[in-house]
């Protein structure tokens, strides 16, 4: 019996020391990161982010041009109106707490919609504007069509 207790080790393998290591860091940076938001914004499509953050862009610069929210929707029905909307809200905040003022858009709003009339017996699709919808100016490809013809 005295020849067992010689042959057993006094101290703990290298290849256990290097398992306990690995698996105390292993649920170290589980534990580390489970917590963290930041997990799924890095698992996130970058271009999924980058249009959200677009759409936030959009709602505050509609706000510093002292767009409404609706306006802000019609010019841009691309975006998300969710981060749009956050974008804007986040401005208005910002633009109050600072004490800034808002620079009125000088760029014209899109002209309204025309209503077709379609004229069943002549088969003739008229075209009528609404009532206070401006103009639409003629593209430059278009020309103006010639007056003294018949």
């Amino acid at each position: 019996m005295a020849a067992l207790a010689d042959k057993q080790p006094t101290s703990t393998p290298l290849f256990m020391i290097a398992r306990l290591t690995f698996l105390a860091m292993a649920m170290t940076f589980a534990l580390t990161l489970g917590g963290c938001d930041a997990v799924t914004a890095l698992m996130a499509d970058p271009k999924v982010a980058q249009r959200i953050a677009d759409s936030k862009a959009i709602g505050s610069a509609c706000r510093h041009g002292l767009r409404s929210i609706e306006d802000c929707y019609a010019l841009n029905e691309k975006a998300s109106k969710a981060a749009v909307f956050d974008g804007w809200k986040e401005m208005d905040q910002y633009m109050r707490d600072n004490k800034i003022e808002g620079v009125a858009s000088k760029a014209e709003k899109p002209p309204q919609p025309i209503e077709e009339i379609i004229d069943e017996k002549a088969g003739d699709s008229v075209a009528k504007p609404k009532p206070g919808a401006s103009k639409a100016k003629p593209k430059s490809s278009e020309k103006p069509a010639d007056k003294t013809a018949n």
